[in-house]
């Protein structure tokens, strides 16, 4: 008589992986995978329509103008009303503008100032999308908690952005950028259904406000008050925009002129990517006590691209150098969400965002269109050296702010809001245990997190999620 196999176990959920923290994950990654490839298949779709590169940068700065004039509003509107109802009316209207662009390019019949126009709805989405992602994000996780959920949710973004941008680009070859377009549009559906679904019967209800003035007043006050926390996105404006002129201008120069074309430069994105990745693995088991001293050392080594380039290094060397700096800078993006999460009261945090978004992306538009003329005044390879020394200096100006050295992860328990006093070192790595802690695609730019949930947007910082930040 034979004894019946046992029954097999089913692998259990982690305990910080609640419902809706991994719908929320699942919504990012479905947008992840399209809007990777939607921001290669907008450019070639403006190219297919006898564009160049002046009018690929016009479809981008479309989408940037709204992102930039309505991110406040949306912060503010995102801490009045439930967030996930205006996550998914964001989430409906990019799927519409996407599903208008596909069907525009597939025609054949697409001009640029209506892919200007769509783009700039998408960006639109996006302003009102972000502060109440980021917002619904760190409540869907306790302190505990925290630390491994974020880094977890960062490396599902981080590789499904790898994976789209790879699917994406094979999708173009084949079929066009139509298709493709198609696809970010379902992407968009997908996670606004699964979004849909997030449960909020535990979301105390918000308090009544004076009106959205008073809202921003408020969101301002919180934001300004926080030495740790202006500082370090005064830091990431400047850090985000010579990242973007490095990455999205003189990159691809060097890459044509030194290093073989537009296959090893891609090749080093990828490495990037990867990177993030490992950073995200090396989160979820290391718990930096004193969290902002160790996200901001770890920002140190995002110089070395710039530099790299202006030697120029070899492809494979490049590549070391990209992979470095995409796991350090993912270090400061999951410490970054922990202190977050831990310092800013939850009915404030969308407001907050709002303002961390806004800065760390002000000066990008001005970066990307000034990086021409500064070539062509001081030549690529100071230009490169320039952007490089700036990060360098920045970030150890940053870490003279005594909050940003003492500010510590807090252990479970009821501990009031506010930085906590300078104490132990930067942490240790700890076998399985649950880390305490804390997001905008291609490399996205990792200075205070931003969501990158909008179609085209070719440049680093809304397009990464990586660099910065996030998903």
């Amino acid at each position: 008589m034979t004894t019946p196999p046992a029954p097999r176990s089913r692998p259990r959920r982690p305990e910080w992986a609640g419902r809706n923290y991994t719908l929320l994950t699942a919504a990012a990654v479905a947008t992840g995978l399209g809007n990777a490839g939607a921001l290669i298949a907008a450019a070639f779709a403006v190219l297919d329509a006898g564009g160049d590169g002046g009018d690929v940068g016009l479809v981008a700065a479309a989408r940037t103008v709204p992102l930039v004039v309505f991110l406040l509003i949306g912060g503010a509107l995102a801490d009045r009303l439930p967030r996930h109802r205006v996550m998914v009316a964001a989430n409906a209207l990019n799927c519409l503008s996407q599903a208008a662009f596909a069907a525009l390019v597939l025609s054949g019949g697409a001009q640029l100032w209506q892919m200007a126009l769509l783009s700039a709805i998408g960006g639109t989405g996006h302003a009102f999308f972000s502060p109440a992602a980021e917002g619904m994000l760190l409540s869907s996780v306790t302190s505990e908690q925290a630390g491994r959920a974020f880094a977890f949710f960062r490396m599902g973004v981080n590789g499904a952005q790898i994976g789209g941008a790879a699917l994406g680009g094979a999708l173009i070859a084949i079929v066009g950028p139509g298709w493709m377009l198609a696809v970010d549009a379902a992407a968009f559906a997908l996670a606004g259904s699964l979004r849909a679904f997030l449960d909020v019967s535990g979301v105390p209800p918000r308090e009544s406000g004076g009106g959205m003035p008073a809202d921003l007043r408020d969101g301002w006050r919180e934001f300004a008050t926080r030495p740790w926390l202006w500082s370090i996105v005064l830091q990431f404006s400047v850090v985000n925009a010579v990242v973007g002129a490095a990455e999205a201008v003189y990159g691809p120069l060097v890459a044509e002129e030194h290093l073989g074309g537009a296959r090893p430069w891609g090749f080093a994105l990828a490495a990037f990517g990867a990177g993030t990745v490992l950073g995200g693995v090396l989160m979820m088991r290391w718990r930096p006590r004193r969290l902002l001293l160790a996200g901001t050392l770890c920002v140190l080594p995002f110089a070395m691209p710039s530099a790299a380039l202006a030697i120029p290094l070899p492809v494979p060397v490049l590549a070391v150098v990209m992979f470095v700096s995409g796991a350090s800078i993912e270090v400061f993006g999951v410490s970054w969400m922990t202190a977050l999460h831990q310092e800013i009261p939850e009915d404030k945090l969308s407001r907050v965002l709002a303002y961390d978004m806004l800065g760390s992306i002000a000066f990008l538009p001005m970066a990307m269109s000034l990086a021409g003329p500064v070539e062509s005044a001081v030549g690529r390879t100071a230009s490169l050296w320039g952007c490089s020394a700036l990060i360098l200096l920045l970030t150890l100006a940053v870490l003279t702010v005594p909050d940003v050295r003492r500010l510590r992860r807090r252990e479970p328990g009821p501990v009031a809001k506010g930085p906590v006093a300078e104490g132990a070192g930067l942490g240790t790595l700890t076998e399985g245990a649950v880390t305490t802690g804390a997001v905008t695609a291609g490399p996205v730019v990792e200075g205070p997190v931003i969501v990158a949930e909008g179609p085209v947007d070719p440049d680093p910082a809304a397009a990464e999620g990586q660099h910065r930040a996030l998903p």
